[in-house]
């Protein structure tokens, strides 16, 4: 079953853009698939996204408009995947494909056979484990990325909101955010 997760932070904002987006490149998603949520990406506590894990099973398709969809903390986020990908759920990010559990499962399946001479199958394992290790990172960094781009946003908000407040004690109104 292929089903699509969109999320936005706040009420006021719309998810049009994201179900658009997963819409034309998964046409055959039906809308009763679609999950979304208006709740911050930094917990995974989500009331539709929580609906979601509870029914995906192995062979399962999520489809996200992008890794910050998923999440916005990169230790939950960077867990999570590892634990869908464990359990054979494929992730398909539009935004990051690069982040899509198919090249890490093509991956595994590619690596390098054992060759039955000892010290070389050492250093085949070896090599297979740093492959998987260097995906893990990059998995990683995309959270990271995601987690770093909600930390300024909220930083921007309070500076905006502390020189709307300096201005107004300036014109001589008493504002306080």
């Amino acid at each position: 079953m292929m089903y699509a997760y969109c999320r936005v932070s706040t009420e006021r904002q719309s998810l049009k853009r994201q179900t658009e987006n997963i819409s034309k490149a998964f046409p055959e998603i039906p809308g009763s698939a679609y999950y979304c949520d208006k709740f911050t990406g930094s917990t995974q506590d989500r009331p539709s996204w929580q609906k979601l894990l509870r029914k995906v099973n192995r062979g399962d398709t999520i489809v996200f408009d992008s890794v910050s969809r998923m999440s916005r903390d990169a230790e939950s986020g960077a867990a999570l995947y590892e634990q869908l990908y464990a359990d054979g759920v494929t992730l398909i990010f539009l935004n990051e494909p690069q982040c899509n559990t198919e090249i890490y499962r093509k991956s595994a399946e590619e690596s390098i056979p054992a060759t039955g001479n000892e010290i070389a199958d050492i250093y085949i394992e070896a090599t297979n484990k740093v492959l998987m290790i260097l995906a893990r990172r990059q998995i990683a960094i995309a959270f990271e990325q995601a987690e770093k781009e909600r930390l300024d946003i909220c930083k921007r908000v309070k500076d905006g909101m502390r020189a709307a407040q300096i201005a107004a004690a300036e014109r001589g109104e008493v504002k306080s955010y």
